[in-house]
C-alpha cells in the first residue's frame, strides 16, 4: 500500500506563530516573547530550545502588534520620479544607508514624472503607516500631504521643493550650475549657444534655463527664440532639437543640456559632424570621462544622504522650521565644453 504523502506543516498565507514555537520548544508564550525581542529573564538551555524551535518551524516575527504599541514602524518611504534614471540610483542608495544605521527599511517606488501617481504612492505608502517619507515630487501641489505630516508623517523634498505647502527640502544648485556651464562656453568663445532641456513645469528645468538666460544677459549677448528648446526627454524630441539649432545659416556652435537624458541624446546628435559643437551637460553620466565630455555634476548621494540625515533628525524630534538646503554642484571640465567656435562664427 502506498504511503500517503505528507502534508506540509505550513502552507502559504499559513505562518507558524510565537504558539507554534511555544508548543514546539515546551515554553510558555512570554518566554516566546522574550526570546524574540531580547529580552532578560531566560535561562540559556531555554533560549536555545526556542531558537531551535524558531528555525526549525522558519518563524518570523510579526511586528503589527509592536507598530500599534509604539506607533512606529520603522520604515520610511522614497517616491522617485523614475527607478532607470542612474541619478536615482546613488541618492536611492544613500537614503538607504541612513536609514539603515537607524535600524529603518526602506521602500520605495516611481511615479514616472505623473503626478497623479505621484500622490498615489505617497498616500499608499502612507496608509502602509511609514513614519517617514522622502519625495521627489512631480506635481505642484502637495497639500494632498497636510494631513499626513500633522499626524506625524515627517517629509522631506529632494532636488525640487514642494507645492503649496511649507517643508523641509534639499536641492541642487541648478541655477548656479547651469549659469556657470554657460559661462564656461562663453569663456571658450561662444556667443551663439542653444537650450535644450525637460518640460518646462518641472523646477530644475525652469532654474536651468534661468541660469543659462542669466549666463547669456551677464556676456551681453542675445538669446534667439530658436536656441531654447523645452519639452519631454525622448531621444526623438531632442535630437530634433539638436538638428535644428546647429543647422540653417547661422546654427549654433554650443549647447547646454539641461539633464542627463538630453546630454546622451545630444552626444549622438552630433557625433561624426564634420564641424564639432561645444556641448556642456547638466548631470554627470555614465562614461563621460572616456568620451570626453564636460558637464555640471550634482552629487546624488549628497542629496540623498543630506535628505535622509534631515528626515531622522525630525523623526527623533527636533523641532524647527522647515529649511531649504542648496548644494553646489561642480563643473568638470572633459574636453567638449572647450572645443572653440569655427573661425568663421
Amino acid at each position: 500500500m502506498a504511503e500517503t504523502a505528507r502534508r506540509p506543516e505550513h502552507r502559504y498565507g499559513n505562518r507558524p506563530t510565537m504558539k507554534d514555537v511555544a508548543a514546539r520548544a515546551g515554553v510558555g508564550l512570554k518566554t516566546v516573547s522574550r526570546v524574540v525581542n531580547g529580552e532578560a529573564g531566560v535561562t540559556p538551555d531555554t533560549e536555545r530550545r526556542v531558537q531551535e524551535a524558531i528555525e526549525s518551524l522558519g518563524f518570523r516575527r510579526n511586528d503589527s502588534a509592536r507598530v500599534l504599541r509604539k506607533g512606529r514602524t520603522a520604515s520610511v518611504g522614497l517616491v522617485l520620479e523614475d527607478l532607470a534614471d542612474p541619478f536615482y540610483g546613488p541618492l536611492s542608495r544613500a537614503v538607504e544607508e541612513v536609514a539603515r544605521a537607524h535600524g529603518a527599511l526602506l521602500i520605495n517606488g516611481s511615479s514616472a514624472e505623473d503626478p497623479e501617481r505621484e500622490q498615489e504612492l505617497a498616500l499608499a505608502l502612507c496608509a502602509r503607516r511609514v513614519d517617514g517619507l522622502i519625495v521627489i515630487p512631480a506635481g505642484h501641489d502637495h497639500r494632498y500631504l497636510e494631513p499626513e505630516m500633522k499626524a506625524g508623517v515627517a517629509t522631506v523634498f529632494v532636488d525640487r521643493p514642494a507645492g503649496r505647502i511649507d517643508a523641509d527640502a534639499v536641492l541642487s544648485d541648478s541655477f548656479g550650475g547651469s549659469r556657470a556651464g554657460v559661462a564656461h562656453l562663453i569663456a571658450h568663445g561662444h556667443r551663439r549657444i542653444g537650450f535644450i532641456g525637460d518640460q518646462p513645469r518641472i523646477h530644475t528645468a525652469t532654474e536651468r534655463l534661468r541660469g543659462y538666460r542669466a549666463a547669456m544677459e551677464e556676456a551681453r549677448l542675445d538669446v534667439e527664440d530658436s536656441w531654447v528648446s523645452l519639452g519631454p526627454t525622448d531621444p526623438e524630441r531632442v535630437r530634433e532639437a539638436v538638428t535644428a539649432m546647429v543647422s540653417g545659416p547661422e546654427p549654433v556652435t554650443a549647447l547646454f543640456a539641461g539633464n542627463n537624458r538630453v546630454t546622451v541624446t545630444a552626444v549622438r546628435a552630433l557625433a561624426g559632424r564634420e564641424h564639432p559643437v561645444a556641448l556642456v551637460g547638466f548631470d554627470d553620466i555614465e562614461l563621460a570621462d572616456l568620451l570626453g565630455i564636460t558637464v555640471i555634476a550634482q552629487d546624488a548621494a549628497a542629496l540623498g544622504r543630506t535628505a535622509a540625515e534631515r528626515l531622522f533628525r525630525r523623526l527623533d524630534g527636533v523641532e524647527e522650521p522647515p529649511a531649504q538646503v542648496v548644494l553646489k554642484t561642480t563643473l568638470i571640465p572633459r574636453g567638449s565644453g572647450e572645443i572653440p567656435p569655427p573661425p568663421s562664427a
